[in-house]
């Protein structure tokens, strides 16, 4: 990525002010400071370099001292780095603790975490209006963000493809039921709907945008920007779905204020120890469970299930009380292969579900 997308700015109390750098950071760093060391944002991160902002402009770095075998550990795109201040090649020493990581499994099978982006405030949550929406992702995207620490919204992007006011209004009431408490805007890249919303809303903090290919991150990215600096391929007419046009996670920093990580679009979006992170995303069916006779009830075939009771009557829909569960499911699978009590702890439940089924089984037939 070439300096031009990074501003130059001598007369804010500190250069690296633009890229987020405030007294916290400043006292955090103080250590590395007294070791000769400066202080840097990494903007990207690429086979074993990065490319790191630092007081006196964007620098080179290798990354051989912040690359442990724990994924959780690797350096990523929004750290606060401990830079070398001379040297060729020069090397990121060390990085400060993590204010807020966005954190999916990986596709392996040992179900490891890896960090998409970190010291995030706002998760924008990309979601094309050309395709039919998909609640059950926009859900699972949901739940990543509430349990990386940021705050989550939702753009539907390419509102111009949908002209019908009336069927955009229940396109937005559709999200704005999958997702209580967080923002929903419709924006349009090509009339300009809602980006100057949007704009005010990234203006401070770190903002990262998420979301699968063809969602129109980089289109976006580009509007809030004010310039061609992401490129953009067009989605395929046949099912509205997009090339990788975004490989690697860029962070820029935007010219009304505050920073932008623009990511890849992600294929898997894999639950990684998120559990609060669902119960957030499901917050109503969470204070329906408070209401149910059992303190922990399943919401299956329980007595006295207010959750069960809500979806009777139509307060919540029978879909999001299947998706929770999904998610659920999923999370803790992920939790249980790194959490020997809890394996345990499942075994014993599937067990007592077993015999229980096994006992009802046989008093069915001795009643025969």
């Amino acid at each position: 990525m070439s300096s031009s997308a990074f501003p130059q700015s001598t007369s804010l109390p500190h250069a690296l002010s633009p890229f987020g750098w405030d007294e916290a950071w400043a006292a955090e760093f103080a250590p590395y400071a007294e070791q000769g060391l400066v202080p840097g944002r990494v903007v990207r991160v690429d086979r074993g370099q990065c490319d790191v902002m630092t007081e006196a402009g964007p620098v080179r770095a290798d990354t051989a001292f912040v690359t442990p075998h724990d994924p959780m550990r690797v350096i990523c795109t929004g750290d606060w780095a401990a830079v070398e201040a001379a040297g060729s090649p020069r090397y990121v020493k060390a990085y400060l603790p993590r204010r807020t990581a966005f954190v999916r499994s990986t596709s392996s099978q040992r179900s490891e975490g890896q960090i998409l982006a970190a010291n995030v405030d706002h998760a924008i949550i990309a979601v094309s209006l050309a395709v039919e929406l998909d609640l059950g992702r926009i859900e699972r995207f949901l739940a990543l963000a509430w349990e990386s620490g940021a705050r989550p919204m939702v753009v539907l992007t390419k509102a111009d493809l949908v002209p019908d006011p009336v069927t955009l209004a229940h396109l937005v009431q559709d999200v704005e039921t999958a997702a209580p408490g967080v923002g929903v805007l419709t924006v349009s890249s090509l009339t300009g709907e809602g980006t100057d919303v949007l704009t005010a809303i990234v203006g401070s903090g770190t903002s990262v945008l998420l979301g699968i290919s063809g969602a129109g991150k980089s289109t976006l990215a580009n509007a809030l920007l004010g310039a061609e600096v992401m490129e953009v391929q067009a989605a395929r007419d046949v099912d509205g779905k997009g090339r990788h046009t975004t490989t690697t996670r860029n962070l820029l920093a935007l010219p009304g204020g505050g920073v932008l990580i623009d990511t890849p679009g992600l294929r898997g979006v894999g639950l990684y120890d998120a559990g609060a992170g669902v119960g957030q995303t499901f917050s109503e069916i969470e204070e329906y469970a408070a209401q149910c006779r059992f303190h922990d009830c399943a919401h299956e075939a329980e007595p006295r299930c207010a959750v069960l009771r809500a979806v009777a009557d139509g307060a919540l829909p029978e879909r999001r009380l299947e998706s929770y569960r999904k998610l659920l499911r999923e999370n803790q699978r992920i939790v249980a292969k790194t959490d020997a009590r809890l394996r345990s702890e499942i075994r014993r439940d599937w067990r007592m579900k077993s015999a229980e089924g096994r006992a009802n089984h046989a008093a069915k037939r001795g009643a025969i």
